[in-house]
């Protein structure tokens, strides 16, 4: 039913009608309050009983009312009157962007002026959680002011991909029940992506390829995809590209072309991926485009020579008084540092070998954390620089290593033996693919790819931000021993990064860059850290435990002049090569300050209540092992250069401490024979490979026990009467599955295969009788502690009921001690056996570990079960805060 004038709608009255606008009629109206001129569209009756068209009305009003932007048209109202729907919007004079092209292709800077107005619009509703899912001429209205989107009718909820734009901004909520069902089309056509033709799920870059197409009409005033029938346009949209710009428009910039293409490609993942990207790029062509028509000077400018004489004149006398204005004149900007402290109970999880540095957003706006309570539940946890309220990020349990987006709105981490990543708004939580048990390290580029370390000893790989299969991007060079590629940083070009190298040659260790196209890397930088670049152009790096900053070409990739030694003392994380700062593009330096009075961690002896009874440390101690008398541990200790460890013995009676091995590369994994007169460890030989060896306490000359080719072997557990020794096999690099493999030690030692799976296998004990083999496999999401026969292998239990690392039997075999690392406790399983075989009892947990990490070999314990050597921290929670530097460049200047 059509509305008259003077028809009122509560405190409306209808003036004239306006036309159709998308499923309601649109009218002029007056507010008879307010006295303005306002815009009300309605839902005609005979829709109102359709449930479709009225959960789209209603709809538009939800998705309207969550938007406040001036190129987004306002919604004032929402009614009903008389069984009518009602919504109450803003009135815009002008015409719409349809209307504008029937007159033909617009002006190149209108063409840009509105192209950032619509992205402007687009970036805050996608920020929102909108997606407008109809964008086309039709629906952009074209003012004094600029362009607004209108008509959200078709507008779908999703999960936030950015956050509101204010705190008055609400998140959509996904309905309850969906409107589109999977197969169904909505849009209209020639502006639809090729997803919603095929009836797939739409999300913001669908949205950037309707603009892809408003953009080319608004430049050649021709449709990008058109056809004589709808099947037709179709098949364009799926199969065709349109006509260069340039052909239509040769003045049009070739950038802006490209800006076009970019968004129509088919494929979502490599369109743009956010609206704020393609903004950034219009502006930049609007920034370095000659404006058309300007007539160009005469006289002078007639002689070319005279003209570049000028010229040449004029950029010389700019150039210098830049120079001296800057250098100067211009006062450098303050630096401030501020104390950041944790929350209420908790720490921060910077410290830790898994935890990872705190990370600082690109905008130097936001940080984000590894936070661990008192319960040691680990989570991130975000706030605001400018305010004192932080927050954890639902769903990041277990969380370590985050890092920023570009647009820093949005955080990849690693948590559960996955990369996940979440907006800063606690939304779009999502997996993008599987990662090993420690991993080491992410970045994110501005093209959507995120470069990682899936674990210790890997390369690294790439990853679409949106999810799909990891892609091997570098190669271990064995001949060099690189044993890992770690810690990647982007560099501006997006192509180009810088990582970690970490070799068993020393010499070759330090700061690599490579491209994305190709696997070859190119030495820049010998340190035994990770280093962070910091646009304009900056290495900011630990050199010998002091922060130093060093200028860097990120084009030529080169380093120049010395390094400047800055006044902050970030702690380091020896074993993972981690500095634990970041650095925003703003000037802001985040980082966890160095203890001066912590020199490694603590092996502290508790009993089974988890009350310390004595510690022995502190070092950079890794996988202790206690002798069969109690008396002396044997210890890897990595140095505090280079980090690569030798073993030591530690006299716990004479409380002295004995060097047992001199590399020349590392040694670790100590296994007490059962007489105690030797050790058996590992240490890799001059092709970077893990070999076994054996070593009197007596201190003569090492035996090889085991020497293979191309295979990681390492010693784990030796059977009480010394006949058998359970180690860990890995062939090639760190892509293949561990296994575990049994040596003889007498007649012809030849090892055989016990536990051989789809799955990583690892940490195999022998039981004091040597009938059983306790060990860890890593099912899919979980790392599961298991008892296997030996030496047949054909009977097999569970013990942990949850995720659970590091078993250890206790001296008469009655019970079986392992970590659960969802909480870090110490947990015990009694342990019975019949006739039939094993009767385990449920596994309960004897106290709180503070581990560093359970990969270096978190605890030992004494034969009777009673004492338990920890390596780790003596306290539950610390309160030492973050420290903020903001304008710590200004510090290269004094």
């Amino acid at each position: 039913m059509a509305l008259t004038p003077g028809t009122k709608l509560g405190p409306y009255e209808i003036e004239s009608p306006l036309g159709a606008g998308g499923m309601g009629e649109v009218y002029r109206a007056r507010d008879t309050r307010l006295n303005r001129v306002v815009a009300i569209k309605i839902l005609p009756q005979h829709l109102s009983d359709n449930p479709v068209a009225k959960e789209r009305f209603d709809r538009e009003a939800r998705s309207i009312s969550s938007l406040n932007h001036p190129n987004i048209c306002h919604l004032y109202d929402v009614g009903l009157q008389d069984g009518l729907n009602y919504l109450v919007m803003e009135y815009l004079e002008g015409e719409t962007l349809g209307d504008r092209l029937r007159k033909g292709s617009l002006p190149l800077g209108q063409t840009l002026r509105y192209g950032r107005d619509i992205c402007d619009g687009l970036e805050t509703a996608h920020r929102s959680g909108v997606i407008h899912r109809d964008l086309k001429p039709g629906n952009i209205m074209l003012t004094k002011t600029g362009a607004k989107l209108m008509d959200f009718g078709l507008a779908k909820p999703l999960t936030t991909v950015y956050p509101p734009s204010s705190q008055l901004t609400r998140t959509l909520s996904t309905p309850d029940r969906p409107l589109t069902a999977e197969g169904m089309i909505v849009g209209t056509f020639p502006y639809m992506s090729p997803e919603q033709v095929e009836g797939k799920e739409a999300d913001a870059r669908s949205d950037l390829f309707s603009f892809g197409a408003v953009l080319y009409e608004m430049l050649t005033g021709k449709r990008a995809f058109e056809g004589k029938t709808t099947a037709s346009t179709i098949a364009a949209i799926l199969a065709s590209e349109p006509q260069p710009i340039s052909s239509l428009q040769p003045a049009s910039p070739p950038a802006l072309d490209k800006v076009v293409r970019t968004c129509l490609v088919k494929e979502p993942d490599e369109r743009f991926q956010s609206a704020h990207d393609v903004k950034l790029q219009l502006q930049w062509i609007s920034d370095n485009t000659a404006a058309p028509g300007a007539t160009p000077a005469r006289a002078w400018w007639k002689s070319a020579k005279l003209a570049w004489g000028v010229c040449t004149v004029l950029l010389i006398s700019v150039a210098w008084v830049l120079a001296v204005h800057f250098t100067q004149s211009a006062p450098a900007l303050p630096v401030a540092r501020t104390s950041i402290l944790p929350p209420e109970d908790a720490e921060f999880f910077s410290r830790d070998v898994e935890g990872g540095a705190p990370a600082i957003s690109p905008d130097g706006r936001q940080i984000v954390a590894a936070v661990r309570d008192k319960k040691s539940t680990v989570m991130l946890w975000l706030r605001s620089v400018d305010s004192t309220n932080i927050h954890p990020l639902a769903g990041t349990e277990g969380a370590a290593h985050p890092f920023w987006s570009p647009d820093s709105h949005s955080i990849g981490f690693f948590a559960d033996r996955k990369l996940k990543r979440i907006n800063d708004n606690g939304g779009d939580l999502r997996t993008l693919c599987d990662v090993n048990i420690s991993p080491r390290g992410g970045s994110w580029s501005e093209d959507g790819v995120i470069l990682f370390t899936p674990g210790t000893i890997d390369p690294l790989y790439r990853v679409s931000a949106n999810g799909g299969r990891p892609i091997r991007v570098t190669e271990l060079d064995k001949t060099l021993l690189e044993d890992s590629h770690r810690w990647p940083q982007f560099l501006p070009d997006n192509k180009h990064y810088i990582f970690f190298l970490r070799s068993l040659q020393k010499e070759k260790t330090g700061i690599y860059s490579a491209s994305l196209d190709s696997k070859e890397h190119r030495f820049v930088l010998h340190t035994g850290h990770q280093a962070v670049y910091v646009p304009p152009g900056y290495l900011i790096y630990l050199q010998e435990q002091t922060l130093v900053s060093q200028s860097f070409d990120a084009k030529k990739i080169e380093l120049k002049g010395e390094p400047v030694p800055l006044p902050d003392h970030p702690a380091f994380v020896g074993p993972n090569s981690a500095s634990m700062f970041s650095a925003s593009h703003s000037g802001a330096l985040l980082y966890y300050p160095n203890d001066t009075n912590a020199v490694g961690w603590n092996l502290v002896w508790h009993d089974r209540t988890g009350k310390i009874l004595e510690s022995i440390g502190p070092n950079f101690f890794s996988q202790p092992a206690i002798s069969p008398d109690v008396t002396k541990v044997a210890v890897s200790i990595f140095d505090k250069s280079w980090w690569t460890p030798d073993v030591w013995i530690l006299d716990l009676v004479r409380k002295t401490k004995t060097r047992f091995t001199f590399g020349p590369v590392f040694a670790s994994s100590p296994v007490w024979q059962p007489d105690g007169q030797a050790i058996i460890y590992s240490s890799a030989d001059s092709t970077g490979y893990s070999h076994i060896y054996r070593k009197d306490l007596n201190g003569k000359n090492a035996e090889v026990l085991l020497e293979t080719s191309r295979v990681h072997d390492v010693p784990r557990s030796i059977c009480r009467d010394g006949r058998y020794l359970a180690y860990m096999r890995r062939e090639g690099t760190g892509d293949t599955n561990r296994e575990i493999w049994i040596l003889p030690l007498f007649g012809d030692r030849k090892p055989f295969p016990l536990v051989q799976s789809q799955f990583d296998v690892l940490d195999p004990e022998f039981s004091p009788d040597c009938k059983w083999m306790a060990f860890t496999s890593n099912d899919p999401g979980l790392a599961v502690v298991y008892i296997t026969s030996f030496p047949d292998g054909s009977r097999k239990y569970q013990v942990s009921t949850g995720s659970g690392l590091s078993p250890h039997w206790r001296g008469d075999g009655k019970e079986l001690f392992f970590v659960a690392p969802q909480n870090a406790k110490l947990m015990a399983v009694d342990v019975g056996e019949t006739s039939h075989g094993l009767t385990l009892g449920t596994p309960h947990a004897l106290f709180q570990t503070i581990g560093v990490g359970y990969r270096l070999g978190v605890y030992a314990q004494s034969p009777d079960g009673k004492r338990f050597l920890i390596n780790g921290d003596t306290q539950t929670v610390s309160n030492m805060p973050l420290t903020l530097v903001s304008n710590w460049n200004s510090e290269l200047r004094k």
